[in-house]
This record gives C-alpha cells, structure tokens and sequence, in this order.
C-alpha cells in the first residue's frame, strides 16, 4: 500500500479527472451490429450527423460520414446519451445544439457536438427509473427558447397501433400529456398544450421559420396549432381520414418563404366483405396545418400480384393484429390498394416534391413488399426505392411492378451480413431511421446496418465499416460500433490472430489488412456467426467464451449462451470454416432467442486437452441481459463444469462451493494445470462469495483466505512470470473499502490493496512486461457514485507506484467488460466494451 499514490485516488473519488490524452483508444468494430434507434443530420452543415443505437451508445461525425467518434463523456459516468431519443441544432448558430435522452435528461452542446453538457433533468420520476420524452425543438430565431414534448411514441418495439389501441400505448416509463416551455435558455419551464388530452403523445413539434408564433404538433389525437407561441392550441385535422398522425415535416424556403408540411397517417384497416380496406396516406398543407390535401397517389399496393409467401403471411399476420381478429379466415380474399403502416416522413429541403416514406416491418406490426418509398413529383407517383432480401434478389412479381414503373432488383448494401440479408425476407429486417441532411442524402437503416443513398434514393451503400478489398469479407469499423463486445482470447496460437467474442454477432477473428492505408487500424472478420446464416444451417450468435486447443490452433471450441446453439459446445476443426456442435450442456423453457445460464472462463488443459472447464454464472453482473432464473432450465445450472473427454460430456464439478453462489471466473494456475480457481462475485449483498481453490483438477474446492473486508471476488490474474496473483472485488451497491485490486505474492497466504476502488471487474498483467497492468472499473449503483466517480480502464507502468486513467475514445467507461495488454507488444493495449464493440490503444513509449 506504500506505492500507491494516494492523493490520486483521493481525487478520483471526489471529482471528475481527466483521461491521459496521450492514450486514445480507437473501436475498431465492426461497426452497427445491433439496431440504430435514430439518426440526425445537422440542418446546415452536410458533414454532421448524429446516430443513437440501442446499446446505451451515441455517435457523431464531422467528415460526413467517413468515422465516427463518441459523443458520451469518455470520463463521465457512462450514463449520459445512453438512449438519445433526439438531438436538434439552431439554425441560427450551426454550433448550438440540445440532445434529448431516455430518461428525461436534456444535453445541450457549443461546438457542433463534439461535446454535450447535462443541462437539465425533468422532474418526476417513473417506476422504471426513466423519464421518457420524445422530440426536441428550438425557436427559429431566438436560441433560447425551446420545447420537449412529452411522451414515447417513437417506442416502436412497444408503441404499436390497433383497432383497439388507435391512440398508441403507454408506458410507464414515460410522461405524456403536454410540451415543456422555456423561454430563458432552460432556466424555467412552464407546460403548455397540457389541456388537450392527459394521454397526449408528442410526434414532431415544428414552427414556422417565417412566422414564428406560427407552432404545429403532431401527436396520437391529431394534428394542433399554435398562432401564438404554443400558449393556445387549437385542432388542424381538416382533410385527415383518420386524425392520427404517425410523422410531420416540414419544406422551407429561405427566399421566398414558402413553407410546406408534409404528414404520414396511421393507416387504418378495415373489414370489407371478405377483404379490408385501407385509410391513411400521405398528405400535405400549404397553410401552416389548416388544411390538408391527400398526396397518396398510387402508393397503394395489388396483394392479389404478390406472390410471395412471406410477405402473404405477415399482411394476413398483422392484419389480424390490427383487427383482434383471424384475418385469414374471415378477410381471406387480397386487397386491390392497400398499403403499411408507415412511421416515417422527410422531405428533400432543396426540392419540396422529393419526399421519403419509410416503415418497420419487423417491428411495428406492419407488412411489405419494400423498405423505403419515394414521390418526386409531389405524391402523384411513388416508387419503393430501398429494396433488399430475397424478394428483390430474385425478381418475385418482376412484370407486376415493372407495368407499375417502380425499378426492381435488390438495391441495399450490407457489410458482414450480407449474406444473411440476402437470404432472408424483408419481413425479417426492419427500419428503424429515416433522416435526409441539407442537401438531400438519406439515411435508413435496414436491419442492423445504416445505409446511405447520395443518388436520391436509385442505391444504398452501408456507412457502418470499410471492407479492406472488395470479397475479402475483412472489415475495418469506422467507429460507430453497437456490437455488445465480450471476451478477447489473444493467444491462439497463430501469430497475429486474436479471437474476439460478440453477443448477436457471433465470432471474430483479427485479419490482414492488405492494402488498407491505415496500418494501425484493426481488421476483423466474422468466423461463425451471419457468415455462416445459409442452408438452414444457422450460425451461432451470442459468444461470451472461447478457447483453442494446446496442439492445434485450428480446433476451437466455443459455448453460445442466446439465440442459435444456444447451451451446446460448438466446435470447429478447421480454423472456423465449419463448426458443429458436440455437446449440448443446457436447454431451457424460455423463447429459443432468449438466454440461458450465461458462460465464461472455457479452458482446456494443455497437458491433457481432454480436462475441460468452465463456469456458469448464477447472477450476472457485466453481461447483456439479466441472469436466468434457474426454474427456466430443464438441463444444466449453475457452477463449475468440467469434460473428460474433450467436451462430449459435461458434469457440475461444485463439490466445496456453496450451493447458491455465483461462480463468475474460473482460472487455471499458469504453471500447474491441477489447480484451479473459483471467484464468487456478489450482486446484491446477500450471496455466498469468496476465493476457492481446487488442487485435484475441480474434483473438490475449499474456501481461502482473504482479507475480511473483502465482499465479492470478481476475477483473479495470475502472473505466469512472476507468479504474483491479482484479485478484484466488490459488488455493485457495496462499501468503498470491499472492493479495489488485492495482491499476493506467496501464492495468496497474505494479500495487500494494490488499486484503491469499490468496485473492479478485472486486473491483467502484460505478458511481454510485468510492469504494465490494467484494471478496469465499473460504475456502481447511483446512490453510491460519490464512492468512485472516475469508472473506466487505468494502466500502470510501473508496477503499481503510479496510476493514470485511460478512458480517452471509450464510450462505455462504466461497463468496459473486458481488457488486456497485447501478449508481445507491451506498446499496445486492448479492450472490449459492453455495447460498443472492440477498442485498440497504442502507449507513448
């Protein structure tokens, strides 16, 4: 304890310090691998935009697109832009902007968002523990004042239409029922439109650049408008079929102050002998909302010429939604016009008859054929303009939209998987954004990419990686990574090749750059997972743990713990080119795409590959998801597990554990393969914890030990040069002095604190110096932030005399689940992020 400079932890517990600027990780992806909740173009500049994944993650760029950066605080607590439900810029001072998130907290930005300050956070808090808002608006000619509607229309995985909910949902973890006011930069807030509906639901809030006072909503009752600044509200619904508006627009030009808005109708569906009929559409005003003319033109859609088995079964599938009804059997006979549900509306703001539809199938209970439309002559025609999937591969109903003069073939890029998306329907995809930037590019996101079209529409091109050449199938991730990040095996026996596991996107290896300039960039390519998505042979796509066999670098073996192969030990024989599955260690009650018990620590005795270990986690603490309750598993629990016989079969190996503990990590002693180690994490405070050791290959474990302070084990390293152990502990919602790093040196007779924290999930020692050790630290709960209020990664150079914190890049810094020193340039440095992909750091020599 005598090394450790505590004035420097002193500081981190009682404030804010900043990262050391000469280490600056860099996410080398792969980039979106999880869905992209929203995306924003700044109103004048081209070159930003903003993207809001669902992974607690946020993005900017300032390159127009070509990377990507954080725009969390790499030094904050993490729980900043987590869920960033909007971000709105002035379009009188491009650097003045305000972001809006989840859970009512309002961000407000002076450097075109590179940076984001917590202004405000709206009062009352939710059962959830959010507070959610929906959309964003600043007055076009004073930056001072604004408005934040209330509501959670946008949930659209949560928020779906019917019959009988025309209205939308509520949930409880937003507020509705008005629009909050300031007039003095955020000082004060007042509510207005709060006589309208007590369930009031905010889509859009736009004003009139011309006219000021001039205010328009669009909100689940229906379109209302202000002449006076929002202080009185009147409906403007005349021309609306329906008076549920789903999106609002709006076209202005500065010159000669023409001033359009464009609107999206919930569609409607109803019966109609044996067939439905549709309402809804397209409309448009060109008087501030009072009126409205119906611009759906030939939108609509002949089910009777679609042929196509998938999108047959979703039309009748969500029809039947809408209705409450068995669509199939009581409206059996195809629509002649009928169109989706659209949720999405821009128009291009150089040319007001350009205008973009988008919908979701996947998620918003609606149907296809198409992703995306678009009307360049005002809504007279539509075209569907993004088509991807199987249907347009293959030229389903090629007559049928050709004698409707709409372009087919598939049209959408993907990156790695492309493949996969070529196989599947539409109905399997889902588009979440719809944004066009000042001079008329759109963005979409199909599935789990963003695309792009700089061609109005005629093509997309995915802006998530860079692929190294053409067919290599390696990419490089321009930083906009939401790919839940986990364990990193660095030693695989082959030089260069690193194996990273991901959740939902299966298994990757590092690769050859080839002729990509950028040398210190990290190229990746997927080697189980949706490369492997074809002949009903389906990859696996959540990995937590990984290991190769002593002997032969091209035997790995992996457990998936979710989705596909979920519960079974997957192994390939050939470096990942096939993989099977050769035992199957749980099976559960629950959804097949739902977890299991969550798995780590797979090791493999490299004197006797046959032994095989890992553990199963009781309660979960760095993981996506919550921990599986045991009563949902018809085979397998929780603990140790160990194979004799090379991974065909599995046995619990608990004898000495205590029965309800949480088994986090296990570690192999690196220079006796008999002994093992268990640590015991805590979660809530009640469970069993502590340091096990087994000396007889896991046939028996006995409790060591360790200092009595001590509340949760988390991990233990072991230093295969010196063989000095490093233990980190602590729980969640513990004391300070229960956790930090403890270190031992003979072999864990007496332990002494070497890092000062309550609460560390890891400590890794640098194979190539043992001088160099990171620690990373998570954030605890709310109430116990003043205990630490630095979380994030810290490196040492010195053994521990000197400590700097590194969290310059990351926008994780309270959930970084994994990080390691490269095992032979000790210049170089790795880390793994809950939701945001991979990290690379180089160190100032």
């Amino acid at each position: 304890m005598a090394q450790i400079d505590k004035k420097y932890f002193k500081k981190l517990k009682e404030e804010k310090v900043i990262s050391d600027p000469s280490v600056e990780w860099k996410n080398f992806g792969p980039g979106m691998s999880g869905y992209n909740e929203e995306f924003w173009c700044h109103p004048t500049d081209k070159n930003v935009m903003f993207m809001g994944p669902d992974m607690h993650v946020a993005y900017g760029s300032w390159d127009n697109g070509k990377s990507w950066q954080t725009i969390k605080d790499s030094d904050g607590d993490g729980s900043d832009l987590e869920r960033v439900h909007d971000i709105t810029f002035s379009t009188k001072n491009p650097d003045f902007g305000l972001a809006l998130e989840r859970a009512g907290k309002l961000f407000e930005t002076k450097d075109r968002g590179r940076t984001w300050k917590l202004i405000y956070t709206i009062p009352g808090e939710k059962k959830s523990g959010s507070n959610a808002h929906t959309k964003l608006a600043i007055h076009p000619t004073n930056d001072a004042i604004w408005f934040i509607g209330a509501g959670d229309l946008w949930n659209v995985k949560d928020n779906h239409r019917s019959l009988k909910n025309l209205h939308g949902k509520y949930h409880d973890r937003a507020q509705y029922g008005y629009i909050l006011r300031t007039k003095n930069g955020g000082k004060s807030w007042d509510k207005i439109a709060n006589n309208i509906n007590e369930k009031l639901d905010v889509a859009r809030i736009i004003i009139n650049p011309s006219k000021p006072d001039e205010m328009i909503i669009a909100t689940n009752f229906g379109v209302f408008t202000s002449a006076n600044g929002g202080d009185d509200w009147k409906a403007a619904n005349k021309g609306l079929p329906n008076k549920l508006p789903r999106d609002l627009t709006s076209y202005y030009n500065a010159k000669t102050k023409e001033f359009v808005l464009y609107m999206v109708e919930q569609t409607v569906y109803e019966p109609n002998g044996k067939s439905i009929s549709t309402k809804g559409g397209v409309y448009k005003s060109t008087d501030s909302g009072k009126s409205w003319n119906n611009i759906t033109g030939d939108l609509g859609v002949n089910f009777n010429k679609i042929t196509y088995g998938a999108h047959l079964n979703n039309y009748f599938k969500n029809i039947g939604f809408f209705l409450g009804v068995n669509a199939k059997n009581l409206y059996p006979e195809l629509p002649e016009n009928t169109y989706s549900a659209f949720n999405r509306i821009v128009v291009n703001p150089i040319n007001k008859d350009e205008i973009y539809l988008v919908e979701n199938q996947r998620h918003d209970k609606t149907f296809g054929p198409g992703d995306a439309w678009k009307t360049v002559d005002g809504g007279k025609t539509w075209v569907i303009c993004a088509r991807a999937g199987q249907y347009w591969l293959t030229n389903k109903d090629k007559k049928y939209w050709e004698d409707k003069g709409n372009p087919t073939g598939a049209n959408v890029e993907f990156s790695h998987v492309a493949r996969s998306y070529e196989e599947l329907s539409e109905t399997a995809f889902g588009n979440r954004l719809l944004a066009i930037n000042s001079v008329g590019d759109v963005f979409i996101g199909i599935g789990q990419q963003t695309q792009r079209s700089t061609d109005h529409g005629k093509s997309w091109q995915q802006i998530d990686d860079y692929e190294t050449k053409p067919g290599s199938n390696a990419w490089v991730g321009r930083g906009d990574s939401d790919l839940p990040g986990r364990f990193m095996l660095l030693e695989t026996g082959k030089k260069d090749r690193y194996l990273l596991c991901s959740g939902e996107h299966g298994l990757w290896e590092t690769a050859d750059l080839g002729d990509y300039p950028d040398k210190d960039a990290v190229a990746v390519k997927q080697i189980e997972g949706q490369v492997h998505d074809h002949s009903g042979n389906d990859g696996a796509h959540s990995i937590s743990t990984v290991a190769v066999h002593p002997n032969n670098p091209d035997i790995i073996y992996f457990i998936a713990w979710r989705q596909e192969h979920r519960g079974k030990l997957r192994r390939t024989m050939n470096g990942g080119k096939t993989w099977e599955d050769i035992s199957t260690i749980f099976e559960g009650k629950n959804n097949s795409y739902e977890g299991l018990a969550m798995t780590y620590s797979l090791t493999i005795d490299p004197k006797d590959p046959n032994n095989m270990y890992f553990c199963s986690i009781r309660r979960t603490i760095s993981e996506v998801g919550n921990s599986v309750n045991e009563k949902v598993l018809t085979k397998g629990g929780f603990g140790v597990y160990k194979s004799t016989d090379a991974g065909y079969t599995w046995e619990p190996h608990n004898n000495g554990l205590p029965e309800k503990g949480s088994v986090r990590r296990i570690i192999m002693d690196p220079k006796n393969s008999n002994v093992l180690y268990a640590c015991l994490n805590k979660f809530s405070g009640n469970e069993p914890d502590g340091l096990y050791v087994s000396t007889d290959k896991a046939e028996s474990w006995k409790k060591m030990n360790i200092p009595s302070e001590i509340q949760g084990v988390n991990n233990l390293f072991i230093d295969r040069k010196t063989s000095d152990m490093f233990l980190s502990a602590g729980y969640r919602n513990g004391d300070a002095e229960t956790g930090g790093v403890w270190k031992s040196t003979d072999n864990g007779k007496k332990w002494s604190k070497f890092f000062i924290a309550p609460y560390v999930w890891q400590t890794e020692v640098s194979p190539a110096n043992s001088n160099i050790i990171l620690v990373t630290v998570p954030a605890q709960v709310g109430n116990r932030e003043s205990q630490f209020r630095n979380p994030g990664i810290y490196l040492t150079k010195d053994a521990g005399k000197n400590w700097s914190k590194i969290n310059k890049g990351i926008g994780q810094p309270n959930k970084m689940v994994d990080v390691k020193p490269d095992p032979v340039n000790e210049n170089i440095i790795w880390s793994a992020a809950w939701g945001s992909g991979w990290f690379k750091a180089m160190l100032k020599k």
